[in-house]
Protein backbone atom coordinates (compact mmCIF):
# COMPACT_ATOMS: atom_id res chain seq x y z
CA UNK A 1 0.00 0.00 0.00
CA UNK A 2 0.98 3.58 -0.75
CA UNK A 3 2.46 5.95 1.89
CA UNK A 4 0.50 8.86 0.72
CA UNK A 5 -2.95 6.68 0.93
CA UNK A 6 -1.82 4.71 3.99
CA UNK A 7 -1.41 8.02 6.09
CA UNK A 8 -4.73 9.75 4.30
CA UNK A 9 -6.34 6.53 5.61
CA UNK A 10 -4.58 6.55 9.18
CA UNK A 11 -5.82 10.79 9.06
CA UNK A 12 -9.49 10.32 8.03
CA UNK A 13 -10.15 7.60 10.94
CA UNK A 14 -9.47 10.12 13.70
CA UNK A 15 -12.83 12.28 13.98
CA UNK A 16 -11.80 15.38 15.20
CA UNK A 17 -8.69 16.97 14.14
CA UNK A 18 -7.66 19.17 16.93
CA UNK A 19 -8.18 22.92 16.39
CA UNK A 20 -6.47 26.15 17.95
CA UNK A 21 -9.33 28.28 16.51
CA UNK A 22 -12.22 28.06 14.67
CA UNK A 23 -12.58 27.97 10.84
CA UNK A 24 -15.05 30.04 8.75
CA UNK A 25 -16.96 26.72 8.00
CA UNK A 26 -17.60 25.69 11.45
CA UNK A 27 -18.31 29.44 12.85
CA UNK A 28 -20.65 29.19 9.65
CA UNK A 29 -22.30 25.39 11.19
CA UNK A 30 -22.05 26.91 14.31
CA UNK A 31 -24.48 28.91 17.33
CA UNK A 32 -21.99 31.76 18.12
CA UNK A 33 -22.55 34.28 21.10
CA UNK A 34 -21.19 37.52 21.65
CA UNK A 35 -20.65 39.46 25.31
CA UNK A 36 -19.81 38.13 28.64
CA UNK A 37 -23.42 37.62 29.57
CA UNK A 38 -24.34 34.94 27.01
CA UNK A 39 -21.58 33.53 26.61
CA UNK A 40 -21.24 32.76 30.22
CA UNK A 41 -25.02 31.80 30.24
CA UNK A 42 -25.04 29.17 27.46
CA UNK A 43 -20.89 27.49 28.26
CA UNK A 44 -22.82 27.10 31.68
CA UNK A 45 -25.97 25.15 30.32
CA UNK A 46 -23.88 23.31 27.97
CA UNK A 47 -21.05 22.19 30.80
CA UNK A 48 -24.21 21.08 33.02
CA UNK A 49 -26.47 19.22 29.97
CA UNK A 50 -22.99 16.93 29.01
CA UNK A 51 -22.71 16.70 33.36
CA UNK A 52 -19.24 18.57 34.15
CA UNK A 53 -19.24 20.90 36.75
CA UNK A 54 -20.80 24.35 35.99
CA UNK A 55 -17.70 26.22 37.64
CA UNK A 56 -15.09 24.02 35.41
CA UNK A 57 -13.84 26.88 33.08
CA UNK A 58 -13.24 30.47 33.43
CA UNK A 59 -16.21 31.96 31.79
CA UNK A 60 -15.42 35.88 32.75
CA UNK A 61 -14.54 38.50 30.38
CA UNK A 62 -15.66 36.17 27.35
CA UNK A 63 -15.57 38.35 24.00
CA UNK A 64 -17.18 35.29 21.87
CA UNK A 65 -18.29 31.80 22.16
CA UNK A 66 -19.61 29.10 19.74
CA UNK A 67 -20.95 25.57 19.58
CA UNK A 68 -21.29 23.38 17.02
CA UNK A 69 -23.62 21.34 18.06
CA UNK A 70 -23.72 18.44 15.57
CA UNK A 71 -19.68 17.90 16.27
CA UNK A 72 -19.94 18.86 19.76
CA UNK A 73 -17.09 21.96 18.49
CA UNK A 74 -16.95 24.74 21.22
CA UNK A 75 -14.86 27.73 21.43
CA UNK A 76 -14.26 30.61 23.82
CA UNK A 77 -12.68 33.86 22.88
CA UNK A 78 -11.29 35.83 25.85
CA UNK A 79 -11.24 39.58 25.94
CA UNK A 80 -7.74 39.59 27.71
CA UNK A 81 -4.52 38.14 26.58
CA UNK A 82 -4.27 35.10 28.66
CA UNK A 83 -6.33 35.00 32.07
CA UNK A 84 -5.12 32.76 35.21
CA UNK A 85 -7.99 31.46 37.61
CA UNK A 86 -7.25 29.46 40.59
CA UNK A 87 -10.13 27.08 41.68
CA UNK A 88 -9.38 26.05 45.36
CA UNK A 89 -5.81 25.61 45.41
CA UNK A 90 -5.48 24.47 41.45
CA UNK A 91 -3.94 27.37 39.26
CA UNK A 92 -5.31 27.53 35.50
CA UNK A 93 -3.91 29.42 32.98
CA UNK A 94 -6.51 30.11 29.70
CA UNK A 95 -4.99 31.77 26.12
CA UNK A 96 -7.44 33.86 24.16
CA UNK A 97 -9.07 31.30 22.68
CA UNK A 98 -10.12 28.09 23.99
CA UNK A 99 -11.37 25.40 21.60
CA UNK A 100 -12.76 21.55 22.61
CA UNK A 101 -14.78 18.84 21.72
CA UNK A 102 -18.03 17.96 24.05
CA UNK A 103 -19.07 14.99 24.43
CA UNK A 104 -21.05 13.31 28.06
CA UNK A 105 -18.86 13.73 30.77
CA UNK A 106 -15.65 14.31 28.39
CA UNK A 107 -14.20 17.38 27.25
CA UNK A 108 -12.00 16.05 24.42
CA UNK A 109 -8.88 18.06 22.30
CA UNK A 110 -9.03 20.64 24.67
CA UNK A 111 -6.66 23.78 23.94
CA UNK A 112 -5.73 26.89 25.29
CA UNK A 113 -5.95 25.08 29.08
CA UNK A 114 -2.54 24.83 31.21
CA UNK A 115 -2.46 23.62 35.00
CA UNK A 116 0.55 24.94 37.12
CA UNK A 117 2.17 21.76 39.03
CA UNK A 118 5.52 22.02 40.37
CA UNK A 119 6.11 25.43 39.15
CA UNK A 120 5.70 23.85 35.65
CA UNK A 121 2.78 24.87 33.19
CA UNK A 122 1.16 21.66 31.74
CA UNK A 123 -1.16 21.59 28.65
CA UNK A 124 -4.09 19.81 29.10
CA UNK A 125 -6.17 17.68 26.45
CA UNK A 126 -9.07 16.01 28.28
CA UNK A 127 -11.04 16.72 31.50
CA UNK A 128 -13.76 14.00 32.01
CA UNK A 129 -15.76 12.79 35.02
CA UNK A 130 -15.68 9.25 36.68
CA UNK A 131 -19.20 8.66 37.73
CA UNK A 132 -18.24 5.01 38.77
CA UNK A 133 -17.00 5.84 43.08
CA UNK A 134 -19.29 6.95 45.03
CA UNK A 135 -16.93 10.10 44.97
CA UNK A 136 -17.37 11.97 42.08
CA UNK A 137 -13.66 12.69 40.65
CA UNK A 138 -12.85 15.11 37.68
CA UNK A 139 -9.68 14.11 35.80
CA UNK A 140 -7.18 16.27 34.04
CA UNK A 141 -5.76 14.72 31.38
CA UNK A 142 -2.34 15.92 29.41
CA UNK A 143 -1.24 14.95 26.10
CA UNK A 144 1.02 13.19 26.98
CA UNK A 145 -1.02 10.54 28.49
CA UNK A 146 -0.26 12.22 32.11
CA UNK A 147 -3.14 12.64 34.58
CA UNK A 148 -4.11 13.99 37.95
CA UNK A 149 -7.95 13.77 39.61
CA UNK A 150 -9.90 16.34 42.28
CA UNK A 151 -12.93 15.84 43.79
CA UNK A 152 -15.73 17.75 41.44
CA UNK A 153 -16.70 20.12 43.99
CA UNK A 154 -13.58 22.00 43.68
CA UNK A 155 -15.04 23.53 40.83
CA UNK A 156 -18.63 23.60 41.51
Amino acid sequence: MNNNIMSRQLYSAIPHPITSQPTPEMKAKAEVYYGDEICKEKFTFLLTQIGLPDGLLSLDDIEEGGYVKEIGFVWLKHKKKKKEHKFDNILVWYDTIVTAYLEPNRIKNLTGVKAKEFLVWISLSEIYVNDISSTKLITFKTPVGLSKSFPVTAFE
